[in-house]
């Protein structure tokens, strides 16, 4: 029976809680990433908008979360002072002070923080630039510079833009839409549109089965010409390219010799065939007859078959 000691088993064990603490942390941080946040839009004179909670009109700012995730925002600041980033520290007290996925909340600027979480001590100014600063109070997490000529009862928005309208940009509305969604709420997307489109999936479906085919088809020809290439194998190509160079060179082979020899067969006679076979020994080998011009004589060598007619002189040489 094999044993452990008790310290290892403990540090077995610390070293299980640390992994999962560890995992549970990075997904709180990933599902809280403040980075997630933006302002959505601003209204600096409201003469005929929305009415806060103590039935006045005032200017205001809205956040946004961009992120699937909750974002707690509480401890971190509003501010419209480069130099003092932490004027307005949001309460982190406020359980409420969290945003749901895609969800936006107002602040107004009432200069009074004493009326609430969502009030804060400063009120807005055309020129001026707007922050929202981590709860570190020195990372600024976005900004927005308002225009000295926005009119009255008209906002800064951030308007997503985008298929997946994740991307922002900064214009001027008549139609402030505080609290609510900044972009066109009935836009789909395109996997909404293909469904709308073809609700069943035939399209999609004759589109991958026709896109499969056809690379099959591609493949089984590629593959087939890779095999007859390696059929014929390395050597079969170096004699296919040797021989095409000698015919090429005018180079005389058996190949050649025998075609020549089968072509006059059909217009010479039996007297021809010695002279064409001796010719062509000749030339291969060398020195069967002498140098005499028109003349073919046989010179008998010892040992040889050349001196027996009866084995050499046939109606059709070999």
């Amino acid at each position: 029976m094999t044993t452990f000691p008790c310290s290892a088993m403990r540090n077995s064990r610390i070293f299980i809680l640390t992994i999962i603490t560890l995992l549970l942390a990075s997904s709180r941080l990933v599902g809280q990433n403040l980075s997630d946040l933006l302002i959505g839009e601003v209204l600096v004179e409201n003469t005929s908008g929305l009415i806060d909670g103590f039935g006045q009109r005032n200017g205001w700012i809205e956040l946004f979360n961009t992120s699937n995730g909750t974002v707690k925002f509480g401890g971190c600041y509003l501010s419209d002072d480069p130099s003092n980033l932490k004027k307005y520290h949001i309460p982190t007290s406020d359980r409420s002070a969290q945003l749901g996925p895609r969800q936006s909340v107002v602040f107004y600027a009432s200069g009074d923080a004493s009326q609430g979480t969502y009030y804060t001590n400063f009120t807005l100014e055309r020129g001026s630039t707007i922050y929202l600063v981590s709860n570190d109070g020195r990372t600024v997490i976005d900004k927005v510079e308002i225009p000295k000529d926005l009119p009255a009862d008209n906002s800064i928005v951030r308007v997503p833009e985008g298929a997946k309208e994740m991307d922002f940009k900064t214009v001027v509305s008549a139609k402030p839409t505080p609290g609510s969604y900044n972009g066109n709420v009935d836009a789909k997307t395109k996997s909404e549109v293909m469904k709308e489109k073809d609700p069943h999936g035939w399209v999609l479906t004759l589109i991958a089965v026709m896109v499969v085919f056809t690379a099959l088809i591609i493949l089984s020809f590629i593959f087939g010409w890779i095999g007859d290439v390696n059929k014929k194998g390395p050597e079969g190509s170096r004699k296919l390219k040797k021989k095409a160079l000698k015919a090429a060179k005018g180079e005389m082979t058996p190949e050649i010799a025998a075609a020549i020899s089968m072509a006059l067969s059909q217009e010479s006679g039996s007297e021809v065939y010695a002279a064409i076979a001796l010719a062509l020994h000749d030339y291969l080998d060398g020195g069967v007859h002498d140098a005499e011009s028109f003349i073919i004589t046989i010179n008998p060598t010892p040992g040889s078959t050349w001196a027996d007619k009866a084995q050499n002189f046939r109606q059709l040489p070999r």
